[in-house]
């Protein structure tokens, strides 16, 4: 189970204890902000593309779209996303629960400025029914991102 995977990532890092996890799904963006009743913009949503070769995980707020002409200029490519059966396999979560900690290998984790505007933001943890609340300087510590980018609108 993915969760678990997550769980024990963060066990490592000394933080499972703020893993937090619901009765409900929290999926999606909006599932996610009623379960942690919060602003959806600070959700962080992690969606997952193929780059070429590579699978790459932006992690971005909530309430953003992916800006096609800003994600071809950083990555040289259309932007293409992973198919929803190719998701688990390829990144180590499933569709609802897909997060920047303890991906497969081989995959590259980038973080959007969109995020910078909250103090603290709320990624998944490998499940569709979990979060945890970060910094943006844990976000950026735990996730092993290559760093932040701007790809959004």
């Amino acid at each position: 189970m993915s969760i678990e995977k997550v769980r024990d990532f963060f066990k490592k890092k000394g933080i499972e204890n703020r893993i937090q996890e619901f009765d409900v799904s929290s999926a999606t963006v909006e599932l996610a902000a009623q379960a942690l009743n919060c602003d959806g913009a600070r959700i962080a949503k992690t969606l997952s593309f193929h780059a070429g070769d590579k699978v790459i995980l932006i992690v971005a707020a909530g309430d953003t779209k992916i800006d096609n002409a800003k994600y071809k200029a950083q990555f040289g490519t259309k932007a293409k996303m992973l198919a929803f059966d190719e998701v688990e396999p390829l990144t180590g979560h499933g569709v609802g629960g897909v997060c920047p900690f303890g991906v497969n290998e081989g995959v590259d984790v980038y973080l959007d400025k969109s995020l910078q505007r909250f103090e603290t933001v709320f990624p998944a943890c490998g499940s569709s029914n979990s979060a945890i609340e970060l910094t943006n300087a844990e976000l950026e510590k735990y996730s092993g991102s290559l760093g932040w980018i701007d790809v959004c609108k």
